[in-house]
């Protein structure tokens, strides 16, 4: 199956740091060719995120939409199902909304797009300072060798060599939501993030563990669809544990849908 950027949707998660939105939202304008719309994922956030969204809604490119529950704890599966519900893309890029983005990103991610697959990205580590910068400066200006950057090899960009990448093929090693891309119908199939999973960790790799359980491929995206991750504070692990064990469950027992999803979204 062919796709254009055209039948592409661009799903941000946020919650409460609109600097780093801001600079992400900026790179979005910055891309050589454009998703057919943004959805904001929003866990939460309070009123200057929403004020930015606005603002930026004025003279965005494509249309900019603002998809936010209240804040209730870690709720990243169920915000992301609510904004994938809404979004009319066939296929969904998935990322953060601390991760800014390569002008080539959306159409790396469109020449790499293949039916029965999803698509696993890759990030580009900043330390504190090169974060700081990032935020002062609205953008990104580093490149791979600056000082400050861990994964260098995930910031070199040369898409003749992504289709040479093979790495990790289950659904948990180095499985990040980050960077992901998925066909709308496949998540539709899975029913999308579980929501019985609150707060970090895993909710992920679960819905990996059910998609390849239900015969989507895992595909590795490496020298394309470049992404730096800004830095921050590492979140509470709390419910790390709970969560590994609906991991392990899906795996264990084939899962291919999960009881709460997206379906409750779904018009």
């Amino acid at each position: 199956m062919v796709i254009s950027a055209a039948d592409t949707s661009l799903v941000i998660a946020t919650y409460n740091w609109p600097a780093a939105l801001g600079v992400v939202l900026q790179s979005v304008r910055a891309q050589r060719v454009y998703p057919v719309e943004v959805v904001i994922a929003d866990d939460g956030s309070g009123e200057e995120t929403r004020a930015l969204i606005v603002r930026e809604a004025a003279t965005f490119p494509v249309p900019l939409h603002h998809v936010w529950h209240e804040d209730a704890g870690f709720r990243l599966g169920m915000i992301r199902n609510k904004a994938m519900a809404q979004a009319r893309g066939a296929y969904l890029l998935q990322l953060d909304g601390d991760m800014v983005l390569h002008p080539e990103f959306v159409a790396s991610h469109v020449a790499f797009a293949r039916a029965g697959q999803y698509v696993q990205g890759s990030r580009v580590m900043l330390d504190a300072a090169r974060t700081s910068a990032a935020l002062a400066a609205g953008r990104v200006t580093t490149h791979p060798w600056s000082p400050g950057v861990r994964n260098r090899i995930n910031a070199l960009h040369a898409p003749a060599l992504a289709a040479l990448v093979r790495g990790p093929t289950d659904p948990l090693r180095r499985t990040r939501g980050c960077n992901m891309a998925f066909w709308r119908d496949d998540i539709v199939r899975v029913n999308g993030y579980n929501e019985a999973i609150e707060g970090w960790g895993r909710e992920d790799s679960e819905l990996a563990a059910r998609l390849q359980n239900a015969g989507v491929r895992r595909r590795n995206l490496k020298f394309a669809a470049v992404a730096w991750h800004l830095h921050h504070a590492v979140r509470a692990q709390d419910a790390l544990d709970r969560n590994h064990a609906a991991y392990e469950r899906a795996v264990r027992e084939r899962l291919t849908r999960c009881d709460r999803g997206i379906s409750q979204w779904v018009a």
